[in-house]
């Protein structure tokens, strides 16, 4: 059984990608992305014959409540920022 989807490199990746280098990890860009790509996960499997999966699903809501928090506060601090990040990992049509 796999406990993790994400490798260091994927997550390092991740946060060279949108935290503008490996180690800024606290950067809400990065956050943010991480956050999509575990909520892209879990919906996956959820989808995937797990619809009884009640605790994932509880999980999935609180990432997703954590994620619009994020995102309401860069479109607060830094708007061109937020309008960026929501157009590159395809958020809001």
């Amino acid at each position: 059984m796999q406990m993790s989807h994400f490798t260091a490199e994927k997550k390092a990746n991740i946060f060279k990608t949108y935290g503008g280098s490996e180690t800024n990890t606290g950067s809400i860009e990065a956050q943010i992305a991480m956050l999509t790509e575990r909520i892209n996960h879990i919906s996956n499997h959820l989808k995937n014959n797990n619809k009884k999966d009640f605790s994932s699903n509880r999980g999935l809501m609180q990432m997703v409540g954590r994620r619009k928090r994020l995102l309401q506060y860069l479109s607060h601090k830094n708007l061109t920022s937020y309008r960026s990040l929501i157009e590159k990992l395809g958020l809001r049509k």
